[in-house]
């Protein structure tokens, strides 16, 4: 498939709606470039193996693996991050919570990790990429919430402990929002509604929490991501400050 010579400059939704999927994977081949030999090898086998697990999974009309591919294009492009396990956890931030069982069973041990297929897919992970790639995995896969609770307020809780103490993972979550939340405007249904209102407390913490002198990122960058959260709150209260017509449906 033929790609214009611009594709590197190419904004990611652009790309996703003329060129798909294919689109999406050859502008990460040019962005792992910028890496050494090693590092390249892990970071297309975590591509093969995302798409392997997110094989039969959609994202409203798109395959779940472009959501994975940009995530890690924008680390690389628009932070600038050169750390290798950082995008490979990108590229499976969602395997954990997703596919427990089936990336799981790539462990030489199994499910048998105390019962749990939470603990035995980050142990496989860890086994093919390196602890640091599971913690940074873990740091931002959602726990098992109580029923009893606000599931928001719990999702909210989770994010705000867990990447306290995990620099590198807030870049991956952070990233992560920005396709959620700047690219809601490119998702259709009744689950606009809803997911806007899931995200939009989240601005604020991780607002916050890139702030930080710890997290690992140029000041250049973290301006740039102050701009996107804005522009996500922006969308966000065009979704959520409007008054919803009688009888239509919220997604709630």
């Amino acid at each position: 498939m033929d790609f214009p010579p611009y594709l590197a400059s190419m904004p990611m939704h652009a790309i996703t709606e003329i060129h798909g999927e294919p689109g999406l994977r050859e502008r990460f081949r040019l962005e792992i470039g910028a890496f050494d030999e090693d590092d390249r090898a892990r970071l297309t086998a975590a591509l093969d193996l995302a798409a392997e697990l997110h094989r039969d999974d959609r994202r409203v009309r798109e395959p779940y693996l472009n959501h994975l591919l940009r995530v890690a294009i924008r680390m690389m492009h628009h932070y600038q991050v050169r750390d290798a396990d950082v995008i490979v956890a990108g590229l499976l931030h969602d395997a954990v919570e997703d596919h427990p069982a089936e990336l799981a069973g790539q462990h030489r041990a199994g499910p048998a990790a105390g019962g749990d297929p939470t603990a035995a897919a980050l142990a496989a992970l860890a086994e093919r990429f390196g602890p640091r790639v599971a913690r940074l995995v873990g740091a931002v896969t959602n726990p098992v919430y109580d029923p009893g609770r606000d599931r928001h307020a719990q999702y909210r809780e989770h994010v705000a402990a867990s990447l306290d103490r995990e620099p590198w993972a807030r870049v991956v979550k952070v990233s992560d929002f920005t396709d959620n939340g700047v690219g809601l405007i490119h998702t259709v249904g009744p689950k606009v509604h809803s997911l806007a209102a899931k995200y939009r407390p989240l601005v604020p913490v991780l607002r916050e929490l890139v702030a930080r002198p710890d997290t690992p990122l140029a000041p250049a960058v973290k301006e740039h991501i102050f701009g996107q959260l804005d522009l996500a709150e922006e969308r966000f209260a065009a979704i959520l400050d409007q008054p919803v017509e009688a009888g239509a449906p919220t997604g709630r």
